[in-house]
């Protein structure tokens, strides 16, 4: 019995500092120094929201760049059901499921050189990436210039100017934020 009120003293204790008070600082923390991230990074576009930079968005239309498959229950990119289809690489249903998405791929971008890029044909573990590499961004840009009547050329500067680099060079590599992008297109002026 002599054990027990110390052990109960040290558990409440733990229990108020690591589940109430450390929780608290650093949300303080987080709020002041990193405002715009604690609240979810948040697009407002006219007043009304718009979605997260960091959840990624379903866009089909052909002047659209489209970002990884998403394999969430439900509907596309649904963040309260984040995860991967869960389909071995030995699976059949698999490869039927690649092969139709490389069709459909070569289908909606018939000017695309190369192969297509493997993050345009699987889902992430999340699915709900909002960014790919700038190479499967390159292979859209026929396609996203024809449909939006601008040159190539302005849609690659464009694709440049969204391509986010690491911190430090030799941890992660390059991605294009596909919901920040596609907003970009839609704010430029049409020839």
């Amino acid at each position: 019995m002599a054990m027990l009120r110390p052990a109960l003293s040290v558990l409440l204790f733990l229990t108020l500092m690591t589940g109430g008070v450390y929780p608290l600082v650093a949300t303080l923390v987080a709020r002041s120094a990193f405002p715009d991230q604690a609240n979810g990074s948040l697009i407002i576009s006219s007043g009304e929201l718009r979605g997260s930079r960091l959840i990624g968005q379903q866009f089909t239309a052909a002047g659209y760049f489209h970002g990884r498959p998403s394999a969430t229950a439900d509907s596309p990119y649904n963040p309260l059901a984040s995860g991967g289809s869960n389909l071995a690489a030995s699976n059949p249903a698999l490869d039927t499921l690649l092969a139709s998405r490389i069709a459909d791929l070569r289908k909606e971008n018939p000017q695309a050189q190369g192969a297509v890029p493997v993050e345009l044909i699987t889902a992430s573990a999340s699915g709900l990436d909002y960014g790919i590499t700038p190479p499967a961004a390159r292979w859209q840009i026929p396609r996203v210039a024809a449909a939006r009547h601008l040159s190539p050329q302005a849609v690659a500067a464009l694709v440049a100017s969204h391509t986010q680099t690491p911190l430090v060079g030799f941890i992660g590599q390059p991605v294009v934020n596909i919901v920040e992008l596609n907003q970009a297109l839609d704010g430029l002026k049409q020839p």
